[in-house]
């Protein structure tokens, strides 16, 4: 009966979307770990090498047009990160998987969203990361070593990420 109930709770967690990289086995970035090194092409025209954050908190995010639950959590980004800690040592690196700007552009646009985000047309970020499934978020300490990494979306999930960007930024 233990054995069943124990099976019960990570199917709950799996279908909840609310797994840690820890016991995620598509991760390849966990958290302790380094923020692995890239360069990633913005929507305004800006090139952001993963280098040259340091001393910054990074949420790094892999979402795409088509995922719903990325879309619910978009719908949070603008004023919950974007706005809560505009003028902060915070970055946000929302990056599309595997779809070409102008489809991004046109998503953006469409839902009135203003902040840039990236794009990995051919999945070399996000496969530095983990191997499947978005959304999914690392945060970044000052240092660069991920402190938080989560896939899927809920509204839960979601709620923790001020508090830990706002101890981040404390540090």
């Amino acid at each position: 009966m233990k054995t069943i109930r124990g099976l019960a709770a990570l199917l709950s967690m799996l279908f909840a979307g609310h797994l840690t990289a820890q016991t995620d086995e598509n991760a390849v970035a966990k958290v302790g770990d380094p923020m692995p090194v890239f360069t990633v092409q913005m929507s305004d025209g800006s090139t952001i090498r993963s280098n040259d954050l340091a001393g910054k908190v990074v949420l790094v995010n892999f979402w795409a047009t088509w995922c719903p639950p990325c879309r619910a959590e978009f719908k949070r980004i603008p004023q919950e990160l974007v706005e809560a800690f505009k003028g902060q040592d915070f970055v946000l690196l929302a990056i599309s998987r595997e779809e070409p700007m102008d489809k991004v552009t046109a998503f953006m646009q469409e839902n009135g969203y203003t902040f840039p985000v990236g794009i990995d047309p051919d999945r070399s970020i996000y496969g530095r990361f983990a191997l499947n499934s978005i959304p999914r978020n690392y945060l970044i300490d000052k240092s660069g070593k991920i402190v938080r990494a989560e896939v899927g979306y809920t509204p839960e999930s979601f709620e923790e990420l001020p508090t830990a960007i706002r101890t981040e930024l404390a540090r």
